[in-house]
């Protein structure tokens, strides 16, 4: 990159002393009544350059000789890394595990900056290093506490406090930038307060086979299924905006079937589910949201030209709940009342204790699947710890 591009996607540009003001920021209760204060007068110029924000920085070593094999295809990984806690195993998984390893693209998503739960790393940086890629990086929360559930207890304080997402290419990343998603829920209100709002990165990767887009995509977890819709819609608007391209998008897209935009509404999903039968819910809709619950979302993308059928190992879950881990549970109190919990287990028991839902997905225009698409699983560091909550998926594809 020029002297020019490199300061402007520079990673002093998420520097900043935010910290100090954080707990006069965790008496607010919304973000209206945030922005109208005279504290966020001070620190909004700062808070907003952060936010705005894509920094990237090249570290690939480009091959010198092109593909030539009409066989090859561009290969690609899209996976919630879940903050980047376990970062040493998750770095072994992508040099040495034979499904991940040696990948074109990585579409990767909660990726943290400075928070304590992550042991301060720059996760996204660190990793582009090791792996020698060329990154770009996009905070979509600027965090005010530690995190929720278990994360809450970490041992330490937040150094630069940003949580995002990125993008990891073998190969040159052009017209990075990132699109902005409006908020499911008022991120001010409740018990993991943060300012931001969630993003999709955007680049143009120049591959030997061929230039095409790559977006990772991260939706709202805490918002309604129609929220979903919008916010996926708004990244089909931006991309019809720009020159044409074949397109690969991926990502943790919350694809739970629930609308979790307040308890309220979270608990009457809850006992809809009961009533149309556990079983059936955990076989037929988990696994395949696309089929009735989240389908404006999922028609969406098919009239728009998308397609996600081919590209996907469609019924495979990407993450999973078992009434047994602790940890879950102990998240999961974090918005759903005590006096659901006796229910919820009875429920789940009716399934044999666990459930998979399928949250992470691809969809292409103008690309086409190369071999099956894969859903990666049980992936664990030396010690047998689950790297993530959520499974990676895997796929091969030529534009």
């Amino acid at each position: 990159m020029e002297v020019e591009e490199l300061e402007r996607h520079s990673p002093q540009l998420l520097d900043h002393d935010l910290n100090q003001y954080f707990p006069q920021l965790l008496e607010f209760e919304s973000i209206e009544e945030t922005e109208r204060s005279d504290l966020y007068k001070v620190i909004g110029p700062t808070v907003e350059r952060i936010l705005g924000a894509v920094v990237r920085e090249d570290f690939a070593e480009y091959p010198e000789s092109k593909i030539e094999d009409p066989k090859s295809a561009v290969s690609v990984i899209a996976w919630n890394i879940e903050r980047g806690n376990i970062f040493e195993g998750i770095l072994d998984a992508l040099k040495n595990h034979e499904r991940l390893r040696d990948k074109d693209l990585l579409l990767l998503t909660e990726l943290d900056y400075g928070m304590a739960r992550s042991r301060n790393r720059f996760v996204a940086r660190e990793l582009a290093r090791e792996l020698k890629l060329n990154y770009a990086f996009a905070p979509v929360y600027i965090a005010l506490q530690k995190g929720s559930g278990v994360e809450s207890q970490a041992d330490g304080e937040n150094t630069n406090s940003i949580h995002g997402l990125a993008m990891f290419s073998r190969y040159p990343m052009r017209n990075v930038h990132a699109v902005d998603l409006p908020n499911g829920k008022d991120k001010m209100w409740g018990k993991e307060k943060r300012l931001g709002y969630l993003r999709a990165l955007v680049a143009d990767i120049d591959h030997p086979l061929g230039t095409f887009r790559a977006v990772t995509t991260h939706l709202d977890a805490h918002c309604s299924r129609a929220h979903r819709h919008l916010q996926i819609k708004i990244v089909l608007d931006h991309l019809d905006t720009l020159e044409p391209l074949p397109t690969i998008i991926g990502g943790d897209w919350n694809t739970t079937t629930f609308n979790s935009q307040n308890h309220r509404r979270a608990i009457m999903g809850y006992w809809r589910r009961v009533l149309m039968g556990p079983k059936r819910v955990v076989t037929k809709h988990f696994p395949h949201p696309d089929r009735y619950f989240e389908r404006g979302l999922f028609g969406e993308l098919e009239r728009r030209g998308f397609n996600y059928k081919d590209l996907n190992e469609i019924g495979a879950g990407t993450l999973h709940y078992d009434v047994e881990s602790i940890e879950k549970n102990t998240n999961l109190r974090d918005w759903v009342p005590e006096w659901c919990f006796p229910f919820i287990f009875w429920a789940a028991g009716r399934v044999g204790g666990k459930v998979s839902g399928r949250l992470d997905w691809f969809t292409g225009r103008g690309v086409e699947p190369v071999g099956k698409p894969e859903t990666i699983g049980n992936l664990k560091d030396e010690f047998g710890t689950p790297l993530s909550d959520h499974d990676a998926i895997g796929l091969e594809f030529r534009c």
